[in-house]
C-alpha cells in the first residue's frame, strides 16, 4: 500500500531568488511590485525560508535542506518540486523544465544530498530530454499524485503535457487525470498544485476553475470513489494560494496540512473546521516569495518517499 504522506521532506535554500522573467507570462501569480530592489527581495525570501524550516522541524518534520548555489543565478530554486520526485519504489524522477533558466535547478547534488541523509534509489527515470521537443511536466507542480489509489490529477496548460503524462503513467502504473483550469480572466492555471492540494481523506480544489462540466463531473466522481471529502475554495481563495498546500506526516505519526500564512488567512472559519477533522493545519509567512515568485508553500517542499538505505519504506 502506498502512503499519501511522508515525514521527510526536501527543500533547497536560495543564493539568488529574484522574480524570474522567462516564468513571468505562464505564471500569472508572479507580481512585480516594484517596491523592493532586488537584494532586498533576495534577504526576505532568505529569511521567509529560514523561518518556514524552523517551522516545519518545530512540528517534528524531518526537513532535508540543500544549498543553491550563487551561480549561475537560478532565481527559483527555492521550488525544488517542479523538476524532482522522490517515489516509495525507489524510484526518482527527474522532470523537463518550461523556462530554460530553471533547467539549471536539475542538480545531481541535490538529489545526492537527499540520498546521503539515509535514503536509497535503485531507479531512475530521466524525462529531461523531452524539452528538445518542447513537451513539459513540471513534477509535483503539474501532477497532484494519489498514491494509494494510482492517479495521476493534471490540469493541462503549457507546462504540463498530456501524453507525456500518458508515458510516464504508463512507466510507473498510474492512471492520468486530465482536465483544464483556468482562472478568473480565462487564462490557464500554470500548475496543478496552485488550485488542487490532496490530503489522504480530503482534497483542497477550486471547482470554479475546472469551466467545463463534464471535467468538474469527472473530478467529483474520482473524489466520491476515492473517499475524499472536498473543501471547495474559490478563484479569490485559490490568488491567495489557499490551494498550494501539502499534507505530510511528522515524526510521531500526526497528520499536518503546510501552507502559507496567506492561504491560511485566505481560508474561511467553516473550510477551517472541515480541514481541522482531518489534520491538523500549519502555516508559515512566504509573502516574497508568493509575489515574486509566483509560488508557495507547497512549490518549496519535495516530498521523499524513498526506502531507507537498507531498511524499508518511509
Amino acid at each position: 500500500m502506498r502512503n499519501q504522506t511522508t515525514s521527510h521532506i526536501l527543500m533547497v535554500r536560495p543564493a539568488r531568488f529574484a522574480f524570474n522573467e522567462e516564468t513571468a507570462a505562464s505564471n500569472a501569480f508572479q507580481s512585480r511590485d516594484g517596491k523592493l530592489d532586488a537584494e532586498e527581495i533576495r534577504r526576505l525570501a532568505m529569511a521567509e525560508f529560514d523561518a518556514f524550516v524552523d517551522r516545519l522541524r518545530g512540528a517534528g518534520i524531518d526537513v532535508i535542506v540543500a544549498e543553491d548555489s550563487a551561480e549561475p543565478a537560478k532565481p527559483d530554486a527555492v521550488f525544488p518540486n517542479n523538476w524532482v520526485s522522490f517515489h516509495q519504489e525507489g524510484l526518482i524522477i527527474t522532470y523537463p523544465m518550461f523556462a530554460p533558466v530553471r533547467r539549471l535547478e536539475r542538480r545531481e547534488v541535490i538529489i545526492d544530498t537527499v540520498l546521503k541523509n539515509g535514503f536509497q534509489s535503485d531507479r531512475r527515470i530521466h524525462l529531461e530530454s523531452e524539452e528538445t521537443s518542447n513537451r513539459f511536466l513540471e513534477g509535483t507542480g503539474s501532477i497532484i499524485f494519489d498514491h494509494p489509489n494510482r492517479l495521476a490529477y493534471a490540469c493541462l496548460s503549457p507546462r504540463t503535457d498530456a501524453d507525456l503524462l500518458e508515458e510516464l503513467c504508463r512507466a510507473i502504473g498510474y492512471e492520468k487525470v486530465v482536465f483544464h483550469a483556468v482562472d478568473a480572466k480565462g487564462l490557464d492555471i500554470y500548475h496543478t498544485n496552485v488550485m488542487m492540494a490532496m490530503g489522504e481523506t480530503f482534497v483542497v480544489i477550486c471547482l470554479d476553475s475546472v469551466r467545463d462540466a463534464a471535467e468538474r463531473d469527472m473530478l467529483l466522481e474520482k473524489f466520491a470513489a476515492t473517499g475524499k471529502e472536498i473543501v471547495d475554495i474559490t478563484l479569490s481563495q485559490m490568488n491567495a494560494f489557499a490551494g498550494n498546500m501539502l499534507q505530510v506526516r511528522n515524526n510521531a505519526g500526526e497528520t499536518i496540512l503546510v501552507m502559507s500564512s496567506q492561504a491560511f488567512q485566505a481560508l474561511t472559519p467553516g473550510q477551517i473546521g472541515r480541514l481541522n477533522k482531518h489534520t491538523r493545519l500549519l502555516h508559515s509567512p512566504l509573502e516574497t516569495i508568493e509575489t515574486y515568485g509566483g509560488g508557495s508553500a507547497r512549490c518549496m517542499m519535495a516530498e521523499v518517499f524513498l526506502p531507507a538505505s537498507g531498511g524499508s519504506p518511509q
